[in-house]
C-alpha cells in the first residue's frame, strides 16, 4: 500500500507518536468540559439540567458508532478514515468554541463525538498493522495506553487551566491545531492498509444502523434515566427499544453473508473475555474523574483550577504504571498484569469510601488517587492487548472498535448506575436531617463501595475468562521474538 518507509525504529516512533497524540486529545474529550460547565452555563444561559448534555452528546455519539467506525476503516482504509475522522474532529471542535447557544453547542459536540467514533478505532488499528504482535506491539501498546489512560485525568485538569486563563471556549478551540497537525502529518507518517480482498469489500448497513442506534438509544437512555427516573416509562421504553434493536442486530449479522461483526470472532475466548473485562473496567473507572471532581469542588470547595491540579498525581501514576504495563505483559502474559491492575483499582476505589465531609485533599484524595492510577495503567495496557491478540490483520478495525465500545458503553453504564447511588443516598441522608456537606460525602462514598464492587468483579472474570494458555504463549512468543511481522 502507498505511504512512508517504516522499516526504522524512529519512523515507527514518530506514527506512534501521532497516533497517541490523537488518542490523548480524543479521550481528554470526553472530561475536558466537566470543570469549565459553570462558566458555559453562564455565557450560553443554558439550565443546569441542560448542561449535563454538553458532556453526554460527545460520549453518546462517541459510543454509539464506534463498532461502525472500525468496520469502515478495515473495508474503506485506515489511514483515510483516520484522516476523515480527525478532520471533523478539528472543524466540531472549531465549531463547538464559537457556539451562540445550547443547541448549537451540543450539536457541535455530537460532531466531535462523531469524528472521535471515526479517528479512534483506525488510530488503534494503524497500532496493530504497523506493529508486529508481541513485544514492538506491546511497548506500542504500553506508551498508547499510557497516553490515553492519562487522557481522563489530563482533561479535567487541562479544562481547568484553560478555564481559569483563557476562557471556556479554549477548552474546544486547543483541539483544532492539534486536529490539523495530525491531518498534515498523517500521509508522511502513516501506513494506508485496508482489507485486502476488494471483492468482498462490502458494508453490512443494516447492522450498522441497528447496532448503532441501539447503543446510541441504551447510552442515551442510561445518561437521562437519573433525571427521568429509572422505572419512568421513558427510561423502560428507551432502554426496550435499544434491547429490541440490539436483538434486530443479532438476527441481521446471522443471516448476512459479509456481517458487520462476525460472531465467529468471539469464539476466541480471550478475545470475549477481553471485551467483557472492558466493560467492567469502564463501569468502575470512568465514572471515579466525575465522583472525585464533585467531591473536590461541592465539599472540599476547591476552584476549577485547584481541581484540575489535584489530578496531577493521578495522571502521573497512570503514565508510569501504564509505561512498565507493556514490559510486564511481555515478561508474564496480560493476564495477571490485567487481573492485579483491577485488584488495585477496587482497592482504590474502596479506599475512597472513607472520604470525610471535613476532609483534606491529602489526606482523603491524594492517596486512593495515586493508587487508582497505578491500577488504570496496569489494567488498561493488557485489556487492549488481550483483546487485539489473535484477530486476523483485515479485523483489526472490528477488534478495536469491539474494545472501544465496551469501555464506553461500560463507562457510560457505570456513571448512569453510581451517579443515581450518590444522589438517592444524599437525598436520603438529608431527609435524615445530615448538612448538604455531609450527604454529598455519603452519597459519594455509597458510589464509590459499588464502583469498588464492579472492579473486584473484573478481576475476578479477568483471572476466569482470558485464557492462561493464550496469555502465557503470548508473554514467550514476545520474549522469543517468535511473532511475524504484519506485511505492509
Amino acid at each position: 500500500m502507498s505511504g512512508p518507509d517504516l522499516s526504522t525504529h524512529r519512523a515507527k516512533n514518530l506514527a506512534l507518536m501521532l497516533l497517541a497524540l490523537t488518542q490523548f486529545v480524543v479521550v481528554i474529550d470526553a472530561s475536558i468540559t466537566n470543570v469549565a460547565l459553570p462558566s458555559i452555563g453562564k455565557a450560553l444561559d443554558i439550565s443546569q439540567d441542560s448542561l449535563s448534555w454538553v458532556v453526554n452528546s460527545y460520549t453518546l455519539v462517541f459510543g454509539g458508532f464506534l463498532l461502525l467506525g472500525g468496520r469502515l476503516a478495515d473495508f474503506l482504509g485506515r489511514r483515510r478514515m483516520f484522516m476523515i475522522g480527525m478532520s471533523l474532529f478539528g472543524l466540531a471542535s472549531l465549531a463547538g468554541g464559537l457556539a451562540q447557544s445550547e443547541a448549537w453547542l451540543i450539536i457541535a459536540r455530537a460532531c466531535q463525538g462523531l469524528g472521535a467514533a471515526i479517528a479512534s478505532p483506525a488510530a488503534l488499528s494503524i497500532v496493530t498493522t504497523t506493529f508486529a504482535e508481541g513485544s514492538e506491539r506491546n511497548r506500542a501498546l504500553g506508551i498508547w495506553g499510557a497516553v490515553a489512560g492519562a487522557g481522563g485525568a489530563a482533561g479535567v485538569l487541562l479544562g481547568g487551566v484553560l478555564t481559569e486563563w483563557a476562557g471556556w471556549e479554549w477548552v474546544l478551540f486547543v483541539n483544532v491545531p492539534i486536529a490539523a497537525f495530525v491531518v498534515w502529518q498523517a500521509p508522511q507518517r502513516l501506513l494506508e492498509s485496508r482489507e485486502e480482498d476488494e471483492s468482498e469489500r462490502t458494508l453490512d448497513i443494516p447492522g450498522a444502523v441497528s447496532i448503532t442506534a441501539g447503543l446510541a438509544l441504551l447510552v442515551y437512555g442510561l445518561v437521562d434515566a437519573d433525571k427521568s427516573g429509572w422505572t419512568s416509562t421513558a427510561t423502560l421504553l428507551r432502554i426496550a427499544g435499544s434491547l429490541a434493536l440490539i436483538a434486530a442486530f443479532v438476527v441481521i449479522e446471522l443471516r448476512t453473508r459479509r456481517p458487520l461483526v462476525p460472531f465467529s470472532i468471539f469464539r476466541m475466548r480471550t478475545l470475549r473475555g477481553a471485551n467483557i473485562v472492558g466493560i467492567l473496567t469502564g463501569m468502575s473507572l470512568f465514572s471515579m474523574f466525575f465522583l472525585i471532581t464533585l467531591y473536590l469542588q461541592q465539599v472540599l470547595n476547591m476552584s476549577a483550577l485547584d481541581a484540575g491540579l489535584a489530578y496531577l498525581p493521578l495522571a502521573i501514576a497512570i503514565i508510569l504504571a501504564a509505561g512498565m504495563a507493556g514490559q510486564l505483559v511481555t515478561r508474564v502474559g496480560f493476564k495477571p498484569v490485567m487481573t492485579a491492575g483491577l485488584l488495585f483499582v477496587a482497592v482504590a476505589l474502596g479506599w475512597f469510601t472513607q472520604i470525610s465531609p471535613d476532609g483534606s485533599y491529602v489526606a482523603d484524595v491524594l492517596g486512593p488517587s495515586i493508587l487508582a492510577g497505578i491500577g488504570l495503567g496496569l489494567t488498561f495496557v493488557p485489556v487492549t492487548i488481550a483483546a487485539m491478540s489473535g484477530s486476523k490483520r483485515e479485523e483489526a478495525g472490528l477488534a478495536s472498535g469491539l474494545i472501544n465500545t465496551s469501555q464506553q458503553v461500560g463507562g457510560a453504564l457505570g456513571l448512569a448506575i453510581l451517579a443515581s447511588i450518590a444522589n438517592s443516598t444524599t437525598s436520603s441522608s438529608i431527609a435524615d436531617g445530615s448538612n448538604q456537606a455531609v450527604a454529598l460525602t455519603d452519597g459519594f462514598s455509597a458510589a464509590f463501595l459499588v464502583g469498588a464492587c464492579f472492579a473486584l468483579l473484573g478481576a475476578i472474570l479477568a483471572a476466569t475468562l482470558i485464557s492462561s494458555r493464550d496469555s502465557r504463549e503470548h508473554a514467550e512468543a514476545a520474549q522469543a521474538g517468535e511473532v511475524e511481522m504484519p506485511a505492509a
